[in-house]
């Protein structure tokens, strides 16, 4: 992989808190940063597309997300998202032939200490070098098919479907 193409959507990673609001606000995309932080050995470039929680990200949305990428002559692609409807998402990319794309997120913001942004990223950036092309979402440490995944808001963490 010489070059990576990230696309951001917004989303926990992105999140920062405002104490005066009392309340999250999806802030400025942080995949770069985590990117120049870890020193990585290739080029990136990042397209700041929507800059939501993903329980607001609707059909144009997505839309919009995947014509961006299907206009990219860029193979390896790598999308942060919201985790709540990260798997819709990658429904819809599964239509983009000759690309792979990897959607990843966290849990917690990335500006958190403990967030698990740097090793979902992480987890990401090694799946997008080494898998065929196609869609897949890189969670909780395991990279998964969309069509077999699941968000258990309950326990926080991602999941395989029966």
């Amino acid at each position: 992989m010489d070059h990576l193409l990230i696309v951001t959507t917004g989303g926990t990673i992105d999140k920062v808190y405002f104490d005066d609001k009392s309340d999250y606000q999806v802030g400025e995309p942080q995949i770069g940063r985590i990117l120049e932080e870890l020193g990585v050995a290739f080029r990136f470039h990042v397209i700041p597309i929507l800059r939501k929680d993903s329980l607001h990200i609707d059909a144009a949305d997505r839309e919009l997300l995947r014509a961006t990428i299907a206009a990219q002559g860029t193979r390896h692609v790598l999308v942060t998202h919201g985790t709540d409807t990260m798997v819709d998402t990658a429904k819809v990319l599964s239509t983009i032939p000759g690309k792979v794309i990897v959607l990843t997120g966290a849990l917690n913001p990335a500006r958190f200490r403990g967030s698990d942004a740097e090793f979902n990223v992480g987890t990401a950036v090694g799946a997008v070098q080494s898998l065929p092309d196609g869609v897949y979402i890189a969670m909780n440490g395991r990279v998964w098919d969309p069509a077999k995944v699941r968000k258990n808001v309950a326990a926080n963490r991602f999941e395989a479907v029966d």
